[in-house]
């Protein structure tokens, strides 16, 4: 959870901040699993950037939520619940990971819409998946427009070419990696320009990413963030121009 953690503290850290909010901000670390570590992490890291926060770990096991509770950690409390977010304000950050693996491609669209419901005017949802130790993730950014951008975040040396990430896409793409979509025509592009920077490595894989990414915005993708961010090898890219062209999250082409 790194990974994840490290970019909303940074390119969206300001949407914790108390001038933002205008209150303490709620941050939600939505089924963080057997044991209530990652939810503590989350925590530690949220209030290093904003030390009033108030942080909920919420599971739908009660057994999990009992070994949380026993933490007593002031500002992180432990909730059963599920996607309704069962606090009693609305949440500036939401962050949910792998939590959707188990549903269907066709529930993506209501559990977002139930999630986006309880965030605040400036709120964020987090919702992706990673591997076991970390070091390949990607998730969806959204607020109550709907999705708004794809991060892809791959642990240098971790991976020959950037597709090495498809296993790790979020519910609403996995299946989309296929020919005529725009996953699959993003992560081709993204291989290729890998590819082309390989003269690069003798200076680095950080050298190597960072061409990369200048590449793609370039060709024309609407890559967001700067040098900065993908030196940590991230890239963040436009939802419309990887988001399904068919079914309940299609989109039309991108202009």
């Amino acid at each position: 959870m790194r990974r994840v953690d490290r970019w909303m503290t940074g390119s969206q850290g300001w949407r914790l901040r108390p001038e933002t909010t205008g209150a303490p901000p709620i941050a939600v670390d939505l089924g963080f699993g057997a044991s209530p570590a990652t939810a503590v992490e989350f925590y530690e890291r949220v209030r290093a950037i904003s030390p009033t926060a108030r942080v909920f770990g919420i599971e739908i096991e009660p057994e999990r939520v009992a070994r949380g509770v026993a933490l007593h950690l002031e500002g992180l409390d432990f909730r059963l619940g599920g996607f309704e977010i069962p606090i009693e304000s609305d949440a500036t950050v939401i962050r949910a990971f792998n939590v959707l693996r188990q549903y269907d491609e066709s529930d993506v669209p209501g559990i977002w819409e139930t999630m986006a419901g309880r965030l605040t005017e400036h709120g964020m949802i987090i919702e992706g998946t990673c591997d076991e130790i970390g070091r390949r993730s990607s998730w969806v950014t959204l607020t109550k427009g709907g999705p708004q951008t794809l991060s892809i975040s791959l642990r240098f040396g971790a991976f020959t070419r950037p597709s090495d990430v498809a296993e790790r896409l979020p519910k609403a793409l996995i299946h989309r990696n296929i020919s005529g979509e725009r996953i699959h025509d993003f992560l081709t592009a993204a291989d290729a320009a890998w590819l082309s920077a390989a003269p690069l490595a003798t200076f680095g894989n950080k050298q190597r990413w960072v061409s990369m990414c200048r590449a793609l915005r370039e060709s024309g993708w609407p890559i967001c963030d700067s040098a900065s961010r993908w030196r940590l090898g991230e890239v963040t890219v436009k939802w419309e121009a990887v988001a399904p062209r068919s079914g309940a999250l299609a989109l039309a082409e991108p202009n």
